[in-house]
């Protein structure tokens, strides 16, 4: 079983971004030092609310000098908000300062001021997804590529920085819903199972990723990779008072983006966070959390979990106490998988 950091790099607009920054350095150094395995994190554009954030990109590249030998990976690129050229020798210039040890994770979206802002009208965001992903997988392979649509026109071009890794850095699409999933078995190595779902729900996508795999003639991957949100203390209780506010939060800024809107219709946010915790979130003690997560390995064969264990607002000191008891009592027993 790998374990990965997945950083928060979503702040209230009162907090100091440099001393957040700072913090988050903190958290990556303490998970490198105790022996995890990688880190990640998300994006956003056009933070609403409350909430501001630095860049992926940037922000995973001042990281890694940090992560030392982890794994890196992007926890997930907007891509079809992206000119397929940038995000080709981007992510081939990311695997190259990670020498290789890096993760392309993708995803659709969710929020119209996302996809207002960058000009992807609805009726064609699946698509032009689509598209682009051939595209940049096409611009790290062929020798000369040549398209032309709407938005992208390339007359025999040929991209000559190419990723470390051949032919491409592994690419894991988040998805949380039945459609999405099955694009995930055609187009990607492996579905990133989502944090957001119940144990039922994600029960239900792992019957519909394995049958789309057959259909098309492939495999299960290799690594499966899955988000937890989990907080760790001494018992339960503890857990959900040192991070029941800043995980609510989280939920309650989901709920008024839109985020469960595009999951099954049973999985509303808009719920007392009692109910909205219950077979969704691992919170306890590192003997409890083990028992939660346990279905992750044993039913749906997940190989690598990426934990969050910080939210917006939560001091860096509540943070690392997690991060730590982690390391010491709940890693070793994963690390035995």
């Amino acid at each position: 079983m790998k374990v990965g950091l997945f950083v928060t790099n979503q702040q209230y607009l009162e907090t100091d971004m440099v001393s957040a920054l700072d913090d988050q350095i903190a958290m990556v150094r303490m998970a490198r030092d105790k022996g995890w395995d990688s880190v990640f994190s998300g994006q956003h554009y056009l933070n609403e609310g409350n909430n501001q954030q630095l860049q992926i990109v940037p922000f995973l590249t001042r990281l890694m000098p940090e992560a030392g030998e982890m794994t890196t990976g992007l926890g997930i690129l907007l891509l079809g908000l992206h000119n397929p050229v940038y995000t080709a020798e981007t992510v081939a210039s990311l695997d190259v300062i990670a020498r290789g040890n890096f993760v392309f994770g993708i995803g659709l979206g969710y929020r119209d001021v996302e996809f207002d802002a960058f000009a992807v009208p609805k009726g064609q965001r699946v698509k032009r997804f689509e598209e682009y992903l051939d595209l940049v997988k096409r611009l790290w392979s062929e020798e000369s590529v040549s398209h032309e649509s709407e938005t992208v026109k390339l007359d025999g071009v040929r991209m000559n920085i190419r990723p470390v890794q051949r032919p491409h850095p592994p690419i894991w699409l988040a998805a949380n819903n039945e459609r999405a999933i099955r694009r995930a078995a055609r187009m990607c190595d492996a579905w990133y199972i989502n944090p957001h779902s119940t144990m039922e729900t994600i029960r239900h996508h792992l019957s519909v990723y394995r049958d789309e795999l057959e259909r098309q003639g492939k495999a299960m991957p290799r690594e499966l990779p899955a988000v937890k949100e989990i907080f760790c203390a001494r018992d339960r209780a503890t857990a959900i008072e040192m991070a029941g506010p800043y995980l609510a939060g989280k939920y309650r800024d989901y709920a008024k983006w839109g985020q469960d809107k595009v999951m099954p219709a049973d999985e509303t946010f808009d719920q007392d966070f009692d109910d909205l915790l219950r077979s969704r979130f691992v919170l306890g003690s590192p003997e409890e959390c083990y028992e939660q997560l346990r279905p992750y390995w044993e039913e749906f064969g997940v190989n690598h979990l990426t934990f969050r264990t910080h939210w917006a607002g939560m001091p860096l000191s509540t943070a690392l106490h997690s991060i730590r008891m982690i390391s010491d009592e709940l890693l070793p027993e994963l690390k035995k998988l």
